[in-house]
């Protein structure tokens, strides 16, 4: 039996984002929206060099979140 529930995309890091730097996800993307920055590679340095992520978890959280507007 196949789930058809296999979470694909940024998504897919969403748990283990969630688990290393203990926030929730809506959280990650409540700061996204509300900094000044506005396009995906300025949001991903600045969520690496100010938050400590690492450049896939970053990616992922930026991508998942301007996909949304």
């Amino acid at each position: 039996m196949t789930s058809g529930n296999t979470v694909k995309g940024p998504a897919s890091y969403f748990p283990s984002i969630e688990q290393k730097y203990g926030r929730p996800i809506a959280e990650w993307k409540e700061l996204i929206r509300s900094s000044p920055l506005t396009r995906h590679g300025e949001l991903v340095t600045w969520l690496k060099t100010e938050h400590g992520l690492g450049h896939g978890h970053a990616n992922a959280l930026v991508a998942h979140t301007l996909a949304e507007k």
